[in-house]
């Protein structure tokens, strides 16, 4: 039976899955965790309803997981500037020398497994892990809008 670009794609996500576990071994981090860092680090300060939205996720999840990461060490809440009834969510040092080192990891691993494509193919491999990606991204928004709709329909 011949693999399908999905059937490797999973592949790849599985390995990826069992990489960060291990990483993540025996300290408070877990992959939700992360992905919260993850939208801090890139956007910045925000409130926790925005967090929110980015995680696509409910603000009493969003609470439960800023109070674990504050625990921890790595977010911090302040007051709003303009809203006294916001709070701003944002990395801490620790929280910010953490996202440091995994762009660096990324960038340090994207280049290992990029090193399995010959030269002249890996910029076209990027276009294509892209494009999927877009794609994918389009076809999953487009099943989520007909699943609310059928919803509201029944």
């Amino acid at each position: 039976m011949e693999l399908t670009i999905l059937d490797r794609l999973l592949f790849i996500g599985s390995l990826f899955d069992r990489d960060m576990n291990r990483a993540f071994e025996g300290t408070d981090l877990t992959p939700a965790r992360m992905r919260a860092l993850w939208v801090v680090h890139h956007s910045g300060a925000m409130t926790q309803q925005e967090l929110a939205r980015g995680l696509d996720i409910t603000p009493r999840s969003v609470t439960a997981l800023v109070d674990a990461l504050e625990a921890a060490g790595y977010l911090e809440r302040a007051p709003h500037p303009t809203d006294r009834r916001a709070l701003l969510v944002s990395l801490t040092r620790e929280g910010a020398r953490l996202m440091e080192r995994t762009v660096a990891e990324h960038a340090e691993l994207s280049a290992t497994l990029l090193d399995a494509v010959a030269p002249d193919d890996r910029a076209a491999v990027e276009r294509g892990v892209e494009a999927m990606a877009d794609r994918l991204s389009q076809l999953v928004a487009e099943a989520e809008v007909a699943a609310s709709t059928d919803r509201a329909g029944s």
